[in-house]
């Protein structure tokens, strides 16, 4: 008993000091210290019966930690822990066996350690060849990135000292690194190469490691080699992994082209997303000029997809990669003392050692795709930063360091011109669909032009050029964008389809949130679709839909006219007309009503939101 006693007394007592019992809980390797000599005893029971002993009887936190930690000795949760870290050691040691009869107790492959790395780590490292074939063999991640950074942050996290992380990480990984280095992002091919393990680094290649795939210091596992040879088999393997992968990516752009891929998320603006994505092609296929960063420019309304249009190519570039896409709102710096933000301040101000918000996020991505939001706001000297920024890919930050970024893609948004360009389209739209009623002898439908609106080179020249050469005031900025992009007005289509994917939106969070099923007629579409303000863009439409349809749900659920369970028809009420075949007037005007049915009605009753207010 004094031998339990004397084992678990340090992290009980830990424990018993506390300020907060949940919180001592969060940190799981404190509880598996704990609880080690718990688990293979019944013996916890005795000490609560003999607390005379130590004279804690009446001490209730002390009895409230015994039974905690013998609930969490008894707990599924606790069982899976330890499970999982025999799971791991049993990679480190190499013991095959162990690993099998822990698999058929079902601990997964890919379970991680409380600080970080996997069991494929753990074998790796060691040069346990073998179990990292098996490992592989059943489903193990060979392109696992170990979270563990350093001792030092690790023990921040856990709020623990570094040296028990240090103990724990020789006897639980390996003695053979230098834990106070940074090792976060690392995978099992970096482990087998600090390892010199020429076999386990032949049999992560096999099943599929990623040889290019960089830590969190951007460095790839060739770069930790040692031996020429090895250094030289690794570059080999990333240039072979390299033009597969391209293979790969040119095959799927050949079968799913960009086009595709955007328009399953914008609605509209054919012709910007044209030009968009044959510049990206070029690009992509090394038709381009290496030595210059692309850079655009989106002019055009509100509210009419400039932004969206750029985060769906940082997505399609970088796969969802959190630091793939950066924003900059641009009217953040109007003033000439707001640079500093940009690029950070100079030696000897404040905020030297802080970095530049624009060079500090370009220095971990340098190929990301960049937004300058609303570029016109800044102020002229942030415009003479971006013009070096263009021109030659590279930016100096305040504590004098380069950055190259040649392959970034450059994005302005800016609503200079966008009455001008918003009435030329509309002037060729109305044309359109004026040689379409001609050619068809009728009145064209909503779905009757769809072809995409082509802006005039006279226009671009007589009328935009001239408006951007008036706000910037210098040729040379001007000359340096690549592509200027002009977004349009929505069509009458378009329009439809944006109130029916904002319909369908409220559709799902009223099923979600209140359990209630909500359907729409065709006609709300017209009816909604007429508010539509060409200055605000998809922005009028959703407010539209919140004003005439939300706020009559919202007003009748808090009347209690509708209950979870019920059905909501959302109708217009559209005016009869003298002629049987004319066609009925919707637009703005158009009420638009609530009809329920409830689990005992046989068909929909329209209903007055405000009916309790009344009464």
């Amino acid at each position: 008993m004094n031998f339990f006693w004397r084992r678990l007394r340090k992290p009980i007592f830990n424990l018993y000091h506390s300020n907060s019992f949940s919180k001592s809980f969060q940190f799981q390797q404190n509880i598996l210290r704990m609880t080690a000599g718990c688990s293979r005893s019944h013996s916890l029971l005795r000490y609560v019966w003999n607390f005379q002993y130590y004279n804690f009887m009446c001490d209730r936190k002390f009895l409230a930690t015994y039974a905690l930690t013998y609930a969490l000795c008894h707990s599924d949760q606790h069982q899976k822990l330890l499970q999982e870290r025999d799971f791991i050691l049993a990679a480190m040691v190499g013991n095959i066996k162990r690993l099998e009869s822990l698999a058929l107790l079902g601990v997964d492959v890919n379970c991680r350690h409380v600080y970080g790395w996997t069991a494929l780590h753990a074998a790796a490292i060691n040069g346990r060849t073998e179990a990292v074939k098996w490992l592989l063999k059943h489903g193990a991640d060979p392109n696992a990135q170990d979270n563990f950074s350093n001792i030092y942050q690790v023990a921040r996290e856990n709020r623990t000292s570094p040296t028990n992380v240090e103990v724990v990480r020789e006897s639980e990984f390996s003695t053979r690194l230098n834990h106070s280095q940074m090792f976060r992002g690392c995978t099992a091919l970096h482990y087998a190469v600090l390892s010199d393990d020429t076999p386990t680094m032949q049999a992560l290649l096999d099943a599929g490691a990623d040889p290019t795939l960089c830590n969190e210091y951007k460095l790839p596992p060739a770069d930790y080699a040692r031996d020429i040879g090895m250094r030289k088999l690794m570059q080999n393997h990333m240039q072979r992994f390299e033009h597969k992968k391209k293979e790969q990516q040119i095959e799927e752009r050949r079968k799913f082209p960009i086009e595709q891929r955007i328009k399953k998320s914008i609605i509209g603006q054919t012709g910007a997303i044209s030009t968009v994505c044959a510049t990206i092609r070029r690009k992509e296929n090394g038709w381009c000029d290496d030595e210059h960063p692309l850079v655009f420019l989106f002019l055009g309304s509100s509210g009419i997809g400039k932004t969206e249009l750029a985060k769906q190519i940082a997505s399609y570039l970088h796969k969802d990669h959190k630091d793939g896409f950066i924003r900059m709102d641009m009217s953040e710096y109007q003033q000439k003392h707001e640079v500093s933000k940009f690029i950070g301040s100079p030696p000897g101000y404040i905020g030297h050692d802080e970095g530049g918000q624009l060079t500090t996020k370009l220095r971990k991505n340098p190929n990301a795709v960049v937004l300058f939001d609303e570029v016109e706001k800044a102020h002229p000297d942030v415009l003479t930063i971006l013009l070096q920024l263009f021109d030659e890919g590279r930016l100096t930050d305040g504590k004098g360091k380069t950055i190259e970024c040649k392959d970034a893609i450059f994005i302005m948004t800016s609503n200079l011109g966008s009455d001008e360009i918003a009435g030329h389209a509309l002037q060729l739209r109305e044309e359109a669909e004026a040689l379409s009623a001609h050619r068809y002898d009728q009145e064209p439908s909503d779905e009757a032009v769809e072809a995409p609106l082509t802006i005039s080179r006279n226009f671009k020249e007589a009328v935009i050029r001239p408006i951007l050469k008036s706000h910037f005031q210098r040729d040379e900025f001007l000359g340096r964008i690549n592509e200027i992009v002009y977004f349009v007005p929505f069509s009458r289509a378009e329009l439809l389809q944006l109130v029916r994917m904002e319909l369908e939106a409220w559709i799902q969070r009223a099923e979600k949130k209140h359990s209630i099923t909500l359907k729409f007629d065709p006609l709300v579409l017209d009816a909604l679709a007429d508010g539509y303000n060409v200055h605000y863009g998809a922005r009028s439409i959703k407010h539209e839909v919140e004003r005439r349809v939300v706020n009559q749900l919202a007003l009748a659920y808090e009347n209690g006219v509708l209950s979870k369970g019920c059905s909501v028809l959302v109708t217009a009420v559209v005016p009869s007309t003298p002629q049987e075949k004319a066609k009925p007037i919707i637009d703005s005007n158009t009420p638009i009503v609530l009809k329920v049915k409830k689990d005992k009605d046989s068909e929909f009753k329209e209903v007055d939101p405000s009916s309790q207010l009344k009464n």
